[in-house]
């Protein structure tokens, strides 16, 4: 059986939100509906909603948390959820 490989999440390359993602918002923060294979997911803060709409207007990652104002103190859970949404596809890469 082979298993594929996830891209490794690189929070000093630039990312977007991948054009597959249609993003609704609510009250809680948006939820992520992907068209290419349909899963939905939940984006559980409004700021988290802020900072994957700007990764692509900004160079990284990191450069995208400052623009957003994420606190110093939430940055790696903000990091870890934006490696759980590269891994689901929901962000990716761009070059």
């Amino acid at each position: 059986m082979r298993r594929l490989l996830r891209p490794v999440f690189e929070p000093d390359q630039p990312y977007r939100c991948s054009p597959r993602i249609a993003l609704r918002p609510e009250s809680f923060g948006a939820l992520a509906y992907d068209f290419g294979t349909r899963r939905l997911s939940f984006l559980k803060t409004k700021l988290l909603v802020e900072v994957v709409r700007a990764l692509e207007a900004q160079p990284d990652v990191h450069t995208t948390l400052d623009v957003a104002g994420v606190p110093d103190d939430q940055r790696p859970s903000y990091l870890k959820a934006l490696e759980g949404l590269a891994n689901t596809g929901t962000i990716e890469r761009r070059d």
